[in-house]
């Protein structure tokens, strides 16, 4: 086929991963390719020409009830009877649009400003009695995850003396207020996330004149204490479709199992026991994922695969590896794995993350890259993965499979296909060897017999050679030499 003569990896121009606006942060497919910041601003501002919009259509239909009772008052009988319902009818459900509509505005305006006014302390200790009761996972009936994070997090905020008693404040007035909201979709709930964050986050900035770092650190702690307390009723809500996202995307990884690094140009080989260790080590921690709580934890899991993807691509290519290898290789990987809940965790990063970590750094890099992978395993066809139509159709459908294709070499070669299998051949090239070497070792052996039997032979013609030129004669004695006379006796001398 004509991939054969150029195959064609997956390819993602490092442009791509960026902000649509061009602001220079990493994008992200759940905010339309723009960064948080943008996507916080853009979803602000449509929401707000919304709310402008619904305001004008509430006064034009006002303006309409006014004149048609307006008209029935002056005269109009004929319409008295129908004007009356239809006015009645509207005017209910306007009411309550318009109540709506105004709790909603004054919502968002109200959610930061009331945790750093002055007034919230007592507001907050005249409300916290009746919001404990409705709110159990805030108070006593924590789980020992909860508990420890709390305790965790008021050693850290102790170093931190006056300011640090004001944070856990307004923390612990956050989560009391946000466990009375339980009728907010996800989106909304992020929202009000979001804006408490950015509204600590610049108090802050404030506090510690500028110093990002310092920042940064209070806000992991306090990303850890909140989300850890929320992370039950904000995972993969109900009023969402991530479950069903989650099942979808797991058959779909299932149908791809036959897909191997040759399909994707994967420049990485498993037999190199470095470069199989290191794809072991990027499989636990991509699964990894799903049991951590915390935003800025998934993120970690997913930096440390990226990085163990790294170190397989370059212990294979005995140099660094480059951004073109990277994405195909973590999405190997991904269907390696095929990772719980991968569109769960996805979005609950995207909600519920500290917006800096995924818009600038290595982790906005990475995550960035995880949701590419997860966009492409949806949408792969046959040409990206350099095969011909109906051979992806008849692998996806399952008549065939790359095991048994002979027509392509490269596939059947391939120890990505099964583990068990490359073992297998592993072991038999070893016993292969071993078996060629035993072989080597007995011809020696029958040689140097043959030497040693050559040599005894050798040894015995050169002995006769010498005792038939050289014969050994041995005379006997006579018979009067062998009497020999009484020994001298001995003698005595005096001194």
């Amino acid at each position: 086929m004509s991939q054969k003569t150029e195959r064609r990896g997956i390819h993602v121009d490092q442009s791509e991963l960026l902000c649509k606006k061009g602001c220079g942060y990493y994008g992200n497919a759940a905010w339309q390719g723009l960064c948080s910041k943008c996507w916080r601003e853009e979803y602000q501002r449509v929401r707000q020409k919304q709310i402008q919009d619904d305001w004008a259509l509430a006064e034009k239909l006002q303006r309409e009830e006014e004149a048609a009772a307006y008209a029935s008052s002056h005269g109009a009988p004929a319409q008295t009877q129908s004007t009356p319902p239809s006015s009645q009818s509207s005017l209910g459900p306007f009411s309550k649009f318009e109540e709506k509509k105004t709790n909603e505005k004054t919502r968002k305006v109200t959610t930061v400003k009331k945790f750093f006014s002055s007034s919230s302390r007592s507001a907050s200790k005249k409300e916290s009695p009746e919001v404990k009761v409705s709110s159990p996972s805030v108070s006593r009936h924590a789980s020992f995850d909860s508990d420890q994070v709390s305790k965790d997090f008021a050693d850290f905020l102790k170093n931190l003396q006056r300011p640090g008693r004001e944070i856990h404040k307004q923390c612990r007035s956050f989560l009391l207020s946000m466990s009375s909201k339980k009728e907010l979709n996800a989106e909304e709930v992020s929202e009000c996330v979001q804006d408490f964050y950015q509204g600590l986050a610049d108090r802050l900035m404030s506090h510690f004149k500028g110093s990002s770092e310092s920042v940064e650190q209070v806000m992991d702690q306090v990303e850890k204490y909140i989300m850890t307390r929320l992370y039950k009723n904000v995972f993969c809500p109900e009023t969402t479709d991530d479950e069903k996202k989650d099942l979808a995307m797991q058959n779909r990884i299932r149908a791809l199992h036959w897909v191997n690094v040759q399909m994707l140009c994967v420049p990485m080989d498993e037999e190199i026991p470095e470069a199989s260790e290191n794809v072991v080590k990027a499989i636990t921690d991509i699964i990894e994922m799903d049991s951590k709580k915390v935003p800025r934890d998934k993120l970690a899991c997913v930096t440390r695969c990226s990085k163990h993807i790294f170190a397989a691509i370059g212990s294979t290519k005995s140099e660094p590896a480059s951004a073109d290898d990277f994405l195909p290789a973590l999405i190997y990987i991904v269907l390696k794995a095929n990772p719980p809940r991968l569109q769960s965790n996805i979005q609950y990063i995207t909600r519920f993350c500290n917006p800096s970590r995924l818009m600038t750094g290595e982790d906005g890099y990475y995550f960035t890259n995880l949701c590419c992978a997860a966009a492409f395993i949806e949408k792969l066809d046959a040409q990206s993965l350099n095969l011909t139509t109906e051979e992806f159709q008849s692998y996806m459908s399952g008549q065939a499979s790359p095991h048994s294709d002979r027509n392509r070499p490269d596939a059947t070669d391939s120890p990505a296909l099964n583990p068990a299998l490359a073992q297998l051949r592993r072991n038999l090239t070893l016993l292969s060897d071993l078996d060629g070497r035993q072989d080597t070792l007995m011809e020696a052996a029958r040689n140097l017999h043959a030497e040693l039997l050559s040599w005894s032979e050798s040894v015995r013609g050169e002995v006769r050679d010498v005792l038939e030129k050289y014969p050994l004669n041995v005379s006997r004695p006579a018979d009067g030499d062998d009497q020999l006379g009484e020994p001298a006796a001995g003698r005595l001398f005096a001194g």
